[in-house]
């Protein structure tokens, strides 16, 4: 007897073992319509306020024009930048030594660096500002012989020596490398111990695995209030026309003093603080982004996605 022949058997449309694709899934956005509320009702309020601010006939905008780019507020602007790039430069150098000091076995470093971060960050910067500045009542004269003796090599005049802007670079750069040193203090000791004790296991000096190791991780705790701090010395230097140091808001200051046009002149003072201010955010936002690099978390600023675009648009 043969054997029967098998048979072909056709799927269906009903049969179970066709495969079944899954309907689209139609996305709807979630809505926020209260957004879009409460942003209409600050946007009316923030363009009332600037319109306002802009049609107040008390500003005087002439004025304000006249002043923006004068020789006067150029000069001013001028000793500003440089008052806080050296100060800066003075309490981010400084800061750094004071921190290892600080972090330092050695008791007497401790001490020394303990007193001075206590004196200076206890301290007002307008206090500060208003000693050095007065420092010739205090110390009338720098003398350089042999002490205890009557024997001289050299003196001069405390006042010729430390002119105002001295005064207020001396004042501002020793004030901010006690509040640096807590930043690099702090930034140091973000960084893994191991990572010390590695190094000193492959031969590196104490110094080269400071400079190679520690310092370089340590910056990605670092750039962000240092930023903030050059910021806040930027806006610090105001102070400095409490001793005649000739920035920018002493500039102006003699000047609507003579002419009584004072909201005009301060005016032209908080434009360029806030162009200074937004100038600075530039580097800081690109320094946060490279030494953030590979963390876990590290949100990008809009800053740096404007500058990112603006990268990849001239590729």
């Amino acid at each position: 007897m043969a054997a029967p022949s098998p048979q072909v058997v056709t799927p269906t449309a009903g049969d179970a073992s066709e495969p079944r694709r899954p309907a689209p899934i139609t996305a709807v956005p979630l809505r926020h319509p209260w957004r879009w509320v409460s942003g209409i009702i600050v946007g009316l309020v923030a363009a009332s306020l600037a319109l306002a601010f802009a049609q107040n006939p008390n500003i005087d905008w002439p004025t304000v024009g006249e002043y923006l780019f004068a020789p006067l507020t150029l000069q001013g602007l001028a000793t500003t930048i440089f008052l806080t790039v050296a100060a800066m430069a003075i309490g981010l150098g400084g800061g750094i030594v004071v921190a290892i000091m600080r972090l330092s076995p050695n008791p007497v470093m401790r001490v020394v660096s303990g007193l001075f971060v206590w004196v200076f960050r206890g301290t007002p910067v307008l206090l500060q500002l208003i000693f050095w500045g007065f420092i010739g009542a205090f110390l009338p004269e720098i003398v350089l012989g042999i002490p205890f003796t009557s024997i001289e090599f050299w003196s001069v005049e405390t006042s010729d020596l430390i002119p105002a802007t001295i005064a207020a670079l001396l004042a501002l750069g020793l004030n901010e490398m006690a509040y640096a040193s807590e930043i690099v203090r702090a930034g140091i000791q973000s960084v893994d111990h191991g990572q010390t004790e590695a190094a000193h296991s492959l031969g590196m000096t104490p110094g080269r695995t400071m400079r190679r190791i520690v310092l370089p991780q340590a910056m990605r705790v670092i750039v962000p209030p240092m930023g903030n701090e050059v910021i806040t010395m930027l806006k610090t230097t105001a102070l400095v026309s409490v001793i005649a140091g000739r920035d920018l808001m002493s500039n102006l200051q003699a000047a609507y003093a003579q002419n009584f046009k004072i909201i005009p002149l301060l005016i032209v003072a908080a434009i360029w603080y806030l162009a200074l201010t937004s100038i600075l955010a530039i580097p800081q936002a690109w320094l946060e982004r490279r030494f953030g690099r590979g963390v876990a978390g590290a949100r990008e600023s809009a800053v740096s996605r404007v500058l990112r675009t603006w990268k990849g648009g001239k590729k």
